[in-house]
């Protein structure tokens, strides 16, 4: 605005002078003896300076408001590549230039083309710079600009193949600085005229190539920002990816494959290795997924990264990176590339998150996999062993019960005390047998059920028959509710009866004599609901949280009392879960306890 002000100002005091000068030579013309002729010159040509004066305060004025505009232009967008090219057309319209271009220095201090205008196909190319290199590098090397009026009478440029080559005569070049750092130049160039710009052109040039570098070094600063941002995102969310797959799987193969896939994928290397150490030597080797080959580390790099804590570089196109858990290096990722690793840090690092992430879920799948196979053997002896167990126990069972009907002699009533005894104990032991090769073949999952449409009346009056002496013999009231139109169901029919005796043998158990016992079933939607319910001594809740857990006994003593193996809720929630349905226990200590579980309505897939 100062400016502005001082220029009207300037403008009018010369305007002022300027009419002055015409009313005294007027007044001196019209009295006698008028004007000498010397003077009369004198004023005409004070007048056209005055007037050359203002009519170049007048174009200086268009053209530092032009300048205003095109820096408000320039600044008004950090995206440069469509700004600068409309700025190079206004400037060159604006200094009357026949071609133009902005150039940047890169990081190799390089020229590279950010905008030009009127050059072959709209662009620059290596032969065009090559043509205005002296100017260029004279105005950036200075840092000062560069102006040859006429190039052709320039005796620092009117012997070089651009001047020549291209009949170059006005040519300008101002270096594009940010502080003190030269970060380009501005080249305008005319092969028609020669004084198209002038001294008096290099204060607007000037000041344009000052706003224009700022406005580049922001851009740049925003892009780099940019860029940054966007990368640190991407990594962000790579890394969220990779914790989410690796903790996904407990399989350990699987979360090796993971690992492995995420470091040659993170460090762009085309062969890999994940070595599993234990404290003696490998363990497991993995190879990259492709079937690429595997690349083993040397024995000295492996001993290396063993007690390192960061990887291990070698001949600048391999990485071995240690997998350490709990201060102990559980295995290594070599990774071998065709290119130079050391120039990317960033991929190495993330690798080197990645195996952090990995240690941990490696290990959880190590011992998650020593679990499995630990269960596994369990699950085989005891299923070796019940099946050996059976045939004694059923050569005891029958001998005892030869025993006991005299099939061999009479017995004294002491001796069949005995028997009796012994023959209880081995009917105790085969079914405890038979749990135990039921809790085998569900771990292993190698039971085998034979679904089918099936009446759960059926199931129920054969549960009834194996268990309604006992109840009987308790002095208990059983009573069974089942409406008539109870659809089939879908079950294994002897699994199905396995169920309800299970339930049915523990309600009069735990039921002290003259209790109830009820069993009830209904049907809602697609489901039948089958309960057993007992007036019994009840379960504390505290014990209702691992009641259907595998060998779970109470230490209530009334509940002690009574044998068990702690198998059999653990075996029923299993076959009920199977056959597709889902069960739970609802119980008050002292009032009594119900059972209750769902199986599917048998459906046209399963006809009755």
């Amino acid at each position: 605005m100062t400016n502005q002000t001082s220029v009207k100002a300037a403008r009018s005091a010369a305007a002022a002078a300027l009419l002055e000068s015409m009313q005294a030579v007027q007044h001196a013309l019209i009295r006698p003896p008028g004007l000498p002729r010397e003077q009369l010159i004198a004023r005409l040509r004070e007048w056209q300076q005055i007037v050359s004066d203002l009519a170049s305060g007048a174009l200086r004025g268009t053209e530092l408001a032009t300048l205003y505009e095109i820096i408000g232009v320039m600044n008004s967008s950090l995206d440069l590549t469509e700004t600068l090219s409309l700025v190079m057309d206004s400037l060159i319209h604006l200094t009357e230039a026949e071609r133009g271009c902005l150039m940047l220095l890169d990081k190799n201090g390089r020229l590279e083309i950010q905008a030009a205008q009127h050059f072959d196909e709209g662009t620059v190319d290596a032969y065009d710079l090559e043509l205005s290199h002296t100017v260029v590098q004279e105005a950036i090397d200075g840092k000062m600009p560069v102006l040859s009026t006429n190039a052709q009478l320039d005796s620092r440029f009117s012997a070089q193949e651009s001047v020549i080559g291209y009949n170059l005569r006005s040519i300008v070049c101002v270096p594009l600085q940010v502080r003190d750092r030269v970060i380009g130049a501005l080249y305008l160039d005319n092969r028609a005229r020669d004084g198209v710009f002038s001294q008096e052109d290099l204060p607007i040039l000037m000041a344009f190539a000052s706003q224009a570098a700022t406005a580049i070094e922001n851009a740049r600063l925003y892009t780099t920002t940019d860029q940054q941002l966007a990368a640190r995102v991407e990594e962000l969310a790579t890394m969220q990816q990779i914790d989410r797959e690796l903790n996904a799987s407990l399989d350990f193969e699987r979360v090796l494959d993971l690992t492995l896939s995420w470091a040659l994928q993170s460090t762009g290397a085309e062969k890999g290795t994940l070595t599993i150490l234990d404290d003696e030597g490998t363990v497991c080797t993995v190879s990259c997924p492709g079937g690429n080959g595997e690349v083993e580390p040397e024995s000295d790099v492996v001993q290396l990264a063993m007690t390192s804590r960061e990887p291990v570089l070698t001949n600048g196109s391999c990485t071995v990176i240690p997998i350490r858990y709990k201060e102990r290096t559980v295995g290594l990722l070599h990774l071998r590339s065709n290119r130079d690793t050391t120039s990317c840090s960033n991929n190495v690092k993330l690798a080197s998150w990645l195996a952090d992430h990995a240690a941990v879920a490696i290990e959880n799948a190590r011992l998650y996999k020593e679990l499995r196979q630990a269960n596994q053997a369990k699950s085989e002896f005891v299923s070796v062993v019940s099946h050996e167990l059976r045939t004694p126990m059923t050569s005891i069972r029958g001998y005892a019960e030869m025993l006991e009907k005299g099939m061999v002699g009479s017995l004294s009533s002491q001796q069949m005390d005995f028997i009796r005894t012994i023959r209880r104990n081995a009917e105790r032991m085969q079914v405890l047998v038979s749990d135990l090769q039921d809790v085998s073949r569900l771990e292993t999952g190698q039971l085998r059920l034979e679904v089918e449409s099936t009446s759960l009346a059926d199931a129920v009056d054969s549960a009834l028959q194996a268990t309604q002496a006992q109840i009987e013999a308790r002095s208990q009231q059983l009573t069974v509710e089942l409406p008539d139109d109870l659809p089939p169901v879908r079950a294994d029919r002897a699994r199905l009866g396995q169920i309800l005796i299970n339930l049915l043998s523990n309600a009069y158990k735990y039921t002290p004599s003259g209790g109830q016992v009820v069993l009830r079933a209904w049907r809602e939607d697609g489901t039948v609901y089958c309960a057993v319910s007992d007036t019994g001594i009840g379960i504390s809740p505290q014990d209702q949280e691992s009641l259907f857990k595998k060998f779970f006994r109470s230490e209530d003593p009334a509940i002690r009392e009574t044998t068990g193996t702690g198998l059999g809720l653990w075996i029923v929630k299993g076959l009920v879960e199977l056959q597709g349905g889902k069960i739970k226990l609802e119980s008050e200590l002292g009032k009594g306890t119900t059972v209750t579980f769902t199986v599917p309505v048998a459906s046209k897939e399963y006809p009755a």
